[in-house]
């Protein structure tokens, strides 16, 4: 499964996934698979009643969510993130890349009525973003890539209190405290899987503790989803309290299954949209201000806030970042690659309209594939500079230095 893991390969199952669903909507049994995949069971099994894309994008993605969650927790403890000074470019470059593109997208909708799909423009796919740097930055420093893993994941924070905080309609306090309860027990038996834990020595099974931990987090969706919060936010909850070290094997476990399965099922099922047989005249605000708003928004917002932050971030010594403008302006490209998240925002944002929904996708699609394209092509550029660079030999010393 090692290739399963790979940022390229990762990247490319969502495309693919993407393109196929886009592809397979508007064939002849394009309605069909779309009235399927909107059908619901109504099996009436503990009061959940979803359809087939409902149980993707609240229920499977809760599990992409909880990954992202463990590796947030891991930057906040020991990654790149664990001190003020480290966290401080990337997160003002993160607030930038969500505060321009929510601006651009408010001032190309004003008085449309369609104000709520604000926050559609404002994710970054980690995944995606990662996959096409590894894919065309081959000579690229690592410190670009660990800026651009750290504003990833700071975005997908931002994104999650979104959710949270703007997505949750007349929430059910008794669930959300049942919720907060079987989620205290998860982090709590988490711990039970610590090494050299006096709960598990020796050749004690631990299987059991496993099944504990999948039966609280179950539980702990379901409540969640109970309760008017969206569902995902579980898997959000879980990550996070969490044991790290724990966490860390069950990141490594969930990984492959996350990348071939969970992303690819929600990216097929969300491109699942009729193009519209409209003008470019007829098509909503929203479409306009999303395609805008995601890769040029980004673009703007993380490169300003970005070489802001490179300006009065300093090191122990004295010295700045290390990164140069240019390769701010390279992440600021490949942050305007919203897919998996921007999908999920559009579906939630507009909820009570099916076309806003699917010119919403259309939208993210098109504006991440016009990003994919830029970022490809700059990306490679900065590489090949890389590499010339490192292929220079340099200058031998004078005698005077020796």
């Amino acid at each position: 499964m090692t290739f399963i893991r790979s940022e390229r390969y990762a990247a490319g199952f969502l495309l693919l996934a993407g393109v196929l669903g886009l592809i397979m909507a508007n064939l002849a049994f394009g309605p069909a698979l779309i009235d399927a995949a909107n059908e619901h069971l109504h099996t009436g099994l503990f009061g959940l009643d979803l359809s087939a894309k409902h149980w993707i994008s609240d229920g499977l993605l809760s599990i992409f969510f909880f990954l992202i969650a463990i590796e947030l927790k891991r930057e906040l403890v020991i990654g790149d993130l664990n001190s003020f000074g480290k966290a401080a470019l990337p997160a003002l470059a993160a607030l930038g890349g969500v505060a321009v593109p929510a601006g651009i997208y408010l001032l190309l909708t004003q008085g449309s009525g369609l104000a709520a799909g604000w926050p559609v423009p404002t994710a970054t796919d980690i995944a995606f973003a990662l996959g096409v740097l590894a894919v065309f930055g081959r000579g690229i420093p690592t410190r670009v890539r660990v800026f651009l893993l750290a504003l990833a994941v700071l975005d997908d924070l931002v994104a999650i209190l979104i959710i949270a905080f703007f997505f949750t309609q007349d929430p059910e306090l008794q669930y959300i405290g049942f919720a907060a309860i079987t989620a205290t027990l998860f982090g709590v038996t988490s711990r039970l899987l610590k090494p050299r834990s006096p709960w598990v020595l020796g050749r004690k099974p631990v299987w059991p503790i496993i099944v504990l931990l999948i039966v609280l987090g179950v539980a702990t969706w379901y409540f969640t989803y109970l309760s008017g919060v969206h569902a995902t936010i579980a898997g959000v909850i879980l990550g996070l309290v969490m044991a790290r070290v724990p966490g860390g094997r069950t990141h490594h476990v969930l990984e492959p299954y996350s990348n071939a399965v969970i992303l690819p099922l929600f990216a097929f099922s969300a491109a699942l949209v009729a193009i519209p047989q409209v003008s470019l005249a007829e098509l909503s605000p929203a479409f306009w201000g999303i395609l805008v708003a995601l890769p040029v928004g980004k673009l703007i917002g993380i490169t300003l806030a970005g070489s802001l932050g490179s300006l009065i971030s300093r090191r122990p010594n004295g010295s700045r970042s290390g990164l140069k403008f240019i390769d701010i302006v390279m992440v600021a490209c490949l942050g305007g690659i919203g897919f998996t998240v921007s999908l999920l925002m559009g579906a939630l944002a507009f909820a009570g309209s099916v076309e806003v929904v699917d010119e919403a996708t259309l939208a993210v699609l098109l504006g991440s594939g016009f990003a994919i394209l830029v970022s490809a092509v700059v990306v490679s550029a900065r590489a090949r500079q890389y590499r010339r660079a490192a292929e220079t030999p340099r200058p031998a010393a004078s005698p005077s230095t020796l």
